[in-house]
């Protein structure tokens, strides 16, 4: 099992950041880089955050555990692997050098989310270092302290523009007894989505789906008597299947160097997307297109789906990465940034103009 190096340089972080604000400066937070395609480029000075790494607080019969933003993330997951244990969000490391700061910012999670829930549904506490050079601390360390509005789970998803996250209490879950995947055929994408759909309605212990080709894939996870029992009402061809290069998008639909685009929307829309290279997850909600994309005619196409197009990875910087919000969002977006940021020092732009 890999070693967690235990080291604090908090200090540290908190006299650049105080500089920088001193100065009119701007800062790039950087962690591993393994999810540096996500968002807008940016140019600005870089703090490097890695070396801010060790575990807090970790008692595996508390199923919560505490850590520094620095840590890898393919060494936490050994470490609670190693006790029965993992993130039930399933995050993507996409290169060995992701940490748990770059899983949190980016809010990216894998094939289970749909079923158990994604990030912010586990994130319990952080501790971050804002634009004024102040430390903050929102939630806890117990699931008990979670109650009402919730600052820490802003910090999911929100690429380092609000703050440098430290520290981060989150809540884990036990390894599955036994895993099974069966596959169906579904020429449409529209006779997968209503039988995904049909599916969901009922008590099975799904922990993925998958479309792709033709195929409806599904995985089933529990114990050893719940997914038999689902097998045996279910059908279909028993196979494998490697999920995980699905989660680290290794799989041959995300060929480097191809524009890949991701299209959030309610799991039971009917397909509109015109495209033949799809790969669809999250019983419809998350829809994947391999290959250049028209992005704004796209947008404008699935506006009444109440859809959001990303321009996820490899495509022309010129198209703005992100789903532009409505107004009144935005504006909220922007208050939210000068509560934590007043001086917009981190990561400006990452998300959206001013963000």
């Amino acid at each position: 099992m890999a070693v967690i190096e235990n080291f604090s340089i908090e200090d540290e972080l908190r006299e650049q950041v105080s500089v920088v604000a001193a100065n009119g400066g701007e800062i790039q937070i950087i962690g591993g880089g393994s999810k540096g395609f996500y968002g807008e480029a940016i140019e600005a000075l870089p703090v490097d955050v890695c070396a801010h790494s060790g575990v807090i607080d970790y008692d595996p019969a508390e199923l919560v555990i505490t850590l520094r933003s620095g840590c890898k993330l393919v060494d936490v997951q050994a470490l609670l692997a190693g006790n029965g244990q993992m993130f039930g969000f399933e995050p993507p490391c996409y290169s060995g050098e992701a940490t748990i700061g770059g899983m949190i910012a980016s809010g990216l999670a894998g094939p289970r989310r749909a079923y158990a829930g994604g990030i912010r549904d586990f994130v319990l506490g952080v501790k971050i270092l804002d634009g004024r050079g102040e430390f903050l601390n929102f939630g806890g360390r117990v699931i008990k302290n979670v109650a009402g509005f919730d600052v820490s789970r802003v910090m999911v998803g929100a690429l380092g523009t609000l703050g440098i996250i430290l520290e981060v209490s989150i809540r884990v879950v036990p390894v599955v007894e036994t895993e099974a995947t069966i596959v169906f055929q579904h020429p449409g994408v529209d006779e997968h989505i209503r039988w995904i759909n049909e599916l969901g309605s009922r008590p099975l212990p799904l922990s993925a789906s998958l479309w792709h080709n033709g195929l409806s894939r599904i995985r089933l996870s529990g114990s050893e008597q719940g997914v038999s029992h689902a097998l045996q009402q279910l059908g279909g061809d028993n196979c494998e299947y490697d999920w995980a290069a699905i989660k680290e998008q290794k799989h041959d639909f995300f060929a480097d160097g191809e524009a890949i685009t991701r299209v959030a929307l309610p799991p039971a829309s009917a397909d509109q997307l015109d495209n033949e290279n799809q790969l669809i997850e999250w019983s419809g909600a998350q829809r994947w297109l391999s290959g250049e994309v028209d992005i704004p005619a796209l947008r404008d196409q699935v506006a009444e789906q109440k859809a959001a197009v990303c321009a996820f990875r490899n495509h022309d910087r010129s198209v703005a990465v992100f789903h532009p919000l409505k107004a009144a969002m935005l504006k909220l977006q922007r208050n939210l940034k000068s509560s934590f940021d007043p001086a917009g020092i981190f990561n400006p732009g990452r998300l959206y103009p001013g963000l």
